[in-house]
């Protein structure tokens, strides 16, 4: 089992900055993926941002320009800095982990338990 622990969410005003956190641990032999999707209420989940294991990122159009996503490979952790926030990034924030528990299990998806992200004045 991999256990995901996301930390950075909270309250911010228009054209602020905040850096989500996500650690993974557990049952871990190899992290290909890293990412954040997000949900805003009564809309479906999306991705956000990715980061592969080779260092390649992906970005929703929406925040392309405005976030970034880093990993920390020694410590399985994956960061999302935002800045420029809109009241439209409003959303529950996840992590979102593809790993194998050994070099001979197949890929799997974890989930965190989602860290939420409110933009207002």
């Amino acid at each position: 089992q991999v256990h995901l622990v996301e930390s950075g969410g909270g309250l911010v005003q228009p054209g602020g900055s905040l850096r989500l956190s996500c650690a993974a641990s557990g049952s871990i032999f190899s992290i290909h993926v890293m990412g954040w999707y997000r949900q805003a209420p009564g809309k479906q989940r999306e991705l956000v941002a990715l980061v592969r294991d080779i260092g390649d990122t992906s970005y929703a159009d929406s925040v392309k320009g405005r976030f970034t996503i880093s990993r920390d490979t020694a410590k399985n952790t994956v960061y999302l800095q935002m800045n420029s926030l809109k009241p439209e990034d409003t959303a529950v924030y996840s992590c979102n982990v593809k790993s194998r528990k050994t070099r001979f299990d197949s890929i799997t998806d974890y989930w965190g338990r989602g860290t939420q992200v409110t933009v207002s004045s």
